[in-house]
C-alpha cells in the first residue's frame, strides 16, 4: 500500500469510536479526527503523543504553545516546521483522546498504534532521525533501550543518539508542554546541552536535501 492510500485510510479511521479497546463503554466521546502528517521525502519523524484540543478543533499538529516551543527548540520557523518534505508529523495517537478529570489531556488511544504506526513507519525509509516525545513515543521508538523514567531517558540522550542499530537515529525529548516548564528549570543540562545539538542535526538534515 502505498502511502496516500494508507493516509487515507488513517483520515477515516474510527476504531476508537467504533471498536474501542476494551470495549463500548470505552469509546471516544466525540467524533475522531485523525491528525497525521506522514512524508515519503522528509528526513526527520517527530513522534509526539496525541493532538490535543486546539489540534483537534485546527486539524493541524501542533497548533498550541506546545508547537511554539517545540519551533523553538527545532530552531525552525512555521514555514519549515509545517513543510512535509522537512518534518513528518506522526502522534503515537492520531485523536485528540480527551481530558482527564483534572483538565489535562488523556493518553493515547490504545487502538491507534496497534493498528497503524509499524505500517506508516515502513512506509518512510528515508527517516534519518526520529525524534521521540514523551514517554508513549519513547517506549514504543526506543523498546528496552528506555529508562525508568522520561528524565532517565532524556539523560541518556547522548548515548541513545549514537546507537543508529535500528537504521535511524532517535533523540528522545520530553514533551514541549507549558506544564513541563518546571521540569526544564530542574534539569538546565537539557537547554544547555541536548538542544544545541538537536538544533544542528535539524539544520544539516532539512538542509540536505
Amino acid at each position: 500500500m502505498g502511502l496516500p492510500d494508507l493516509l487515507a485510510r488513517i483520515s477515516g479511521c474510527r476504531i476508537c469510536r467504533d471498536a474501542p479497546a476494551g470495549g463500548p463503554e470505552n469509546a471516544l466521546p466525540h467524533e475522531p479526527r485523525p491528525v497525521c502528517v506522514a512524508s515519503e521525502t522528509a528526513p526527520v519523524l517527530i513522534a509526539g503523543q496525541a493532538p490535543g484540543t486546539r489540534v483537534h478543533q485546527s486539524g493541524r499538529p501542533f497548533t498550541d504553545p506546545s508547537g511554539d516551543r517545540l519551533r523553538q527548540w527545532l530552531g525552525v520557523d512555521d514555514a519549515q516546521f509545517y513543510d512535509p518534505s522537512n518534518f513528518a508529523i506522526v502522534p503515537m495517537g492520531f485523536c485528540f483522546p480527551g481530558l482527564d478529570a483534572k483538565g489535562g489531556d488523556l493518553p493515547p488511544r490504545r487502538e491507534c498504534a496497534p493498528a497503524w504506526r509499524a505500517k506508516v513507519m515502513a512506509a518512510m525509509p528515508q527517516l534519518r532521525l526520529v525524534l521521540a516525545i514523551g514517554q508513549y513515543a519513547q517506549a514504543w521508538h526506543l523498546g528496552p533501550a528506555r529508562g525508568r523514567t522520561l528524565t532517565e531517558t532524556v539523560g541518556n540522550w547522548r548515548r541513545i543518539l549514537e546507537d543508529t542499530s535500528s537504521g535511524v537515529a532517535v533523540l528522545p525529548l520530553p514533551h514541549p508542554s507549558w506544564r513541563n516548564s518546571g521540569w526544564l528549570r530542574r534539569n538546565p543540562w537539557f537547554e544547555r546541552d541536548l538542544l544545541p545539538v538537536l538544533r544542528t542535526r535539524v539544520a544539516d538534515l532539512i538542509c540536505e536535501r
